[in-house]
Order: C-alpha cells, then sequence, then structure tokens
C-alpha cells in the first residue's frame, strides 16, 4: 500500500465514523420536534422491516409535533404500531390519513441522560477514530518492511495520520458539544 492509499484509506473510515454520529445524534430527541427522532425506526411492512422514511413523509410542522403522512394509507396501521412498540415514548394518533405524535417537554432528568448518551455516543466514535489510527500506523509499518516506504515516508505517514486522529476527534467533540447545548437548552 502506498503512503497515499494508506491516508485515503484512513480518512475515508474517519469520516464514516464522524457521519455515522452525526446521524445518531440527530436522532436524539431536543425540547423540539425534529423528524430525525423518527428516522431510525423500522416498520414490518410487506413481510420486511422498512425504514419509516421509505414508506412515508415525515415532517415537523410545529415544535411540539411530527406529522407523518404514509405515500400508502395501507400502512398507516403498520407505522402506527411500529412507533408504539418502539422505545421513544411516543403515542401516535391517527386520524386515518396521516400520524400525529406530539413531542412532551423534556424533564431535567431526561435532558441529564440524552446528555450522558450523547458523550458516551462521542466517546464511541473517538474509540473508532483511534482504532482507524492503529490500522494506519499497522499499514505504514507493514509498506516499511515490504520497502514501499522508506523509514522517512514510514514516519511522515504516522504524523499525517495522527494529524487526521486530532481534527476527526474535534469533529466528534463539536458535534457532541452542539447536541448537548440543544438538548439542555431545548
Amino acid at each position: 500500500m502506498s503512503a497515499e492509499e494508506i491516508l485515503l484509506d484512513v480518512e475515508e473510515r474517519m469520516e464514516k465514523a464522524v457521519s455515522v454520529l452525526r446521524e445518531a445524534l440527530a436522532g436524539i430527541r431536543t425540547g423540539r420536534a425534529n423528524p430525525g427522532l423518527v428516522d431510525s425506526l423500522r416498520v414490518e411492512v410487506y413481510g420486511s422491516a422498512t425504514p419509516i422514511k421509505q414508506l412515508a413523509s415525515v415532517a415537523a410542522p410545529e415544535p411540539t409535533q411530527i406529522v407523518i403522512r404514509p405515500y400508502d394509507p395501507g400502512t398507516l396501521k403498520d407505522i402506527e404500531k411500529a412507533i408504539q412498540a418502539s422505545d421513544l415514548g411516543f403515542n401516535p394518533q391517527s386520524d386515518g390519513r396521516l400520524i400525529r405524535i406530539n413531542v412532551p417537554p423534556l424533564s431535567t432528568e431526561v435532558r441529564k441522560r440524552m446528555v450522558a448518551r450523547i458523550r458516551e455516543l462521542c466517546e464511541e466514535t473517538k474509540v473508532a477514530i483511534r482504532n482507524i489510527r492503529r490500522d494506519g500506523n499497522k499499514a505504514a509499518d507493514q509498506a516499511e518492511k515490504a520497502k514501499v516506504l522508506s523509514e522517512d515516508d514510514c514516519q511522515a505517514v504516522k504524523d499525517e495520520v495522527q494529524d487526521l486522529t486530532k481534527q476527526y476527534e474535534g469533529q466528534a467533540n463539536d458535534l457532541a458539544k452542539a447536541r448537548e447545548t440543544d438538548v439542555l437548552e431545548g
């Protein structure tokens, strides 16, 4: 593996780790309604678990309400069941055409649990980034052993991998801090 290939692989994987964190944080409730709260929901329809986004449009017309409008009215009951069975703690109301979910305000205790979960997700992401760094360094060492990289080039790759590690850990921290602020102020 050349130095460029190692660095490209490391950067792609670190970007993916931060992207996964970003998606996970979108699903964490703040005091406001957000379509991201139900994005992770999978509905048992037509014999398979289908993401809710493929079955309905999800919107938040008001700060305390989410509206789910199924593309096929026949899936309304299945979507309603999936919401009730989920651990989101929502009570959906259906009028036969669409489902409304009222998002209750968060208690202080719930907010603290959410912040703890955000920190946990951030730490998991940083561990993943550090594992990617380890893999990148190992690849650089192997390339040096295989005489693809010189000792100086190997060290330069490791330095670059460390810079990427700091950059992506910083991004993870920034995302988590912003989400914590949303949860505590929401």
